[in-house]
Order: structure tokens, then sequence, then C-alpha cells
């Protein structure tokens, strides 16, 4: 029963995927980024208020380090997708999202000093050429004629974000409870988000876009990461991540029937190689090794 729990949140965050492309036209990306926040901390705020403020000597001695996570982890991550999404698609969103687990695996050697194994270096390296062909549409030429699409561009630097937000997650270790910490990088997203909706034009709420901000609120906001941490709970960390594996597969099924995006081979190709990877780096776990030469003469 406990594997539907991260199951669930997967499906949450891919459903949120699409999302982000139905907003296109309909609200426009500071107005979503921001209202999703501000619903999640009036959500939030009658349940946790109270005991967060008890814990107020913690969040006061870690309060800068709460700021960066909710900057990088709520602010930057959750919110670019939206600039993103006019530029992209949803399936192509999605892909790129596959490179998370990766790019957390490399980030955890270098600042955690996690071992180096060989299943972190060769599937790095499948799973990013394998996003470069999803990008390129198959043409690799395409980088050095064009560059890189916007919305793929906008994609690789909030997925890098959540990648350092999890690495500082794990490397401070704030005592405090996960419900509370979640509000307090709740409430550091609204804040941080607010000047970008004020200056930037808004649409207002309406019938047409009030359904995409209460799901992205709802469901990618409080219930997706409140499904995530109970699976860890139960299942344990390296099971519950393995199904992150799963966002690119769910993403591209539902935008096929929700956006009537069309799959191509290098769609195919690409998110096959990019899942092959993944898959690598948490399977393959020998250590790596340089040999040393031998040195000195007979």
């Amino acid at each position: 029963m406990y594997y539907a729990f991260p199951l669930l949140a997967v499906i949450f965050w891919a459903g949120n995927t699409v999302v982000n492309k139905l907003a296109v036209g309909v609200i426009f990306p500071a107005e979503i980024g921001f209202y999703r926040w501000l619903f999640a901390a009036v959500i939030l705020t009658p349940l946790l208020l109270r005991p967060t403020l008890r814990s107020w000597p913690v969040v006061k001695e870690n309060l800068g380090k709460i700021f960066v996570l909710g900057v990088l982890g709520m602010a930057i991550y959750q919110s670019l997708a939206y600039f993103a999404a006019p530029k992209t698609s949803a399936t192509n969103m999605g892909i790129v999202l596959a490179l998370m687990p990766v790019m957390s695996l490399i980030l955890a050697i270098l600042a955690l000093g996690h071992r180096l194994t060989v299943g972190a270096i060769v599937g790095s390296l499948f799973s990013f050429f394998g996003v470069l062909i999803v990008i390129t549409s198959g043409d690799l030429t395409a980088i050095a004629q064009q560059g890189i699409n916007g919305g793929d561009g906008m994609m690789l630097v909030a997925v890098a974000a959540y990648a350092i937000y999890s690495t500082l997650l794990k490397k401070w270790q704030i005592p405090l409870p996960a419900m509370q910490l979640l509000y307090a990088q709740v409430l550091v997203a609204v804040v941080v988000l607010f000047p970008l909706f004020a200056l930037l034009p808004q649409t207002g709420l309406n019938s047409d876009n009030l359904p995409l901000v209460l799901f992205a609120c709802v469901f990618a906001s409080i219930g997706a990461p409140l499904a995530w941490m109970t699976g860890i709970k139960h299942l344990g960390p390296s099971r519950t991540s393995v199904f992150f594996n799963l966002i690119p597969i769910l993403t591209a099924l539902i935008a096929s029937v929700m956006l009537s995006e069309t799959l191509g081979l290098h769609h195919f190709i690409g998110g096959g190689l990019t899942l092959f990877g993944v898959l690598l780096s948490e399977w393959w776990t020998r250590p790596f090794r340089v040999k040393a030469q031998a040195q000195g003469s007979a």
C-alpha cells in the first residue's frame, strides 16, 4: 500500500507539468507562480503557524538556509516552468526533468562526499546525451547553429536549481519537522515572488485559470510533497526515488491525451536514453577507481 504514495506524488507532478502548458495564454507565468504559493500558505497557515512559531528559535537560527532553500526549491524551480511552457512542449519538459536524479547524484558526490560510482559516470553521459536528442529534435548540430530552445534552457536551469536544493537539504539537515520546513519555504516563495507578480502584467483570476491555480496549489504544492515524504518514511529514500523516473513517461501520456501532443522518434530515443542513464546511475554502484601507475625502476 505504501507504494501508492510516491506513485501518487509523481502523478501529481506529471499532471502539473501539463498544467504549466495549459496555463499558457490563460494566466501570466508570474501570476500562477505567485498565486499557487499564496493559496498554499493560506491553506497551511491554520495548521502550521502555531507549531512553526513554537519552533522559532530553530527557524531563527537557520533563517538564511531556509531562505536559500525557498528560493531554489520553490521560487526558481517551480516558477521557471511557467515561463518555459510557452516555448517548449510538456513532453520535453517532462524528459528534461528526468535529469534531476542524475544531477542530484553528481552534486551529492561533489558536495556531500558520496562515493563516485561507475554508474554515476556512465549514467550521466547517457542521460545528458538523451536530453540533447530531445531538445534538438534529434539534430545535434542544431545546438551549434541555433543554440538550445529557450524553454528547454529554462527547464535545465530549473532542474539544476532543484538538484542544488536537494543537496543543500541533505547537507544542512535543518532540525525542523518536514511540514514546518515546507511551510517556511512556502512563505519564502510568497515573499520572493511578490515583486515579480506586482511588476508584471496580470490577467486576474477567472473561471478559466482558477482550476489550474488550485491544481498547482493543492496537488503539486501540498499533496505531492506530503505523499512523497510519506513514501520516504515507510519505504526509505532509495526505493522512493526510483518513482521519480516515471515522471517523463507519465507526462508524455497525460500530454498526449490532454494536449494532443504527438511523440516523435526523438522523444522515444532521447527519453529512453535519459531513463536508461538514470537507472544505470542508481543500480550500477561499483566504486570508480583510477588505477595508479606503478612508479620506479627495476
